[in-house]
């Protein structure tokens, strides 16, 4: 994303990348890992509900920036090989 400005449209785009990471975390669980994996589920969830807070109130680089932090904690997972995943576009492996 080069200079270009936040739009709902770039939110909208890049809360879809992350639910999409999102849905594969949670059917990725490595074993032995569940209480690790929750506790990162769960500040997923809270961080994509975060952004679409700030969306509603026109707040659109919180939004953004909650969208970010929502990812961060998925790819933290991944590294940590809380989820087993292997793509390399939705996350830091």
């Amino acid at each position: 994303m080069k200079n270009e400005k936040i739009t709902k449209k770039i939110l909208e785009k890049y809360r879809k990348i992350t639910q999409k990471a999102f849905n594969i975390a949670k059917k990725s669980i490595s074993n032995g890992k569940e209480k690790e994996a929750k506790e990162i589920l769960n500040m997923t969830r809270a961080y994509l509900s975060d952004s679409e807070h700030f969306e509603l109130k026109g707040d659109l680089i919180n939004s953004f920036g909650a969208i970010y932090y929502a990812h961060g904690w998925l790819d933290c997972g991944a590294r940590l090989k809380i989820f087993d995943v292997s793509d390399s576009e939705l996350f830091t492996i």
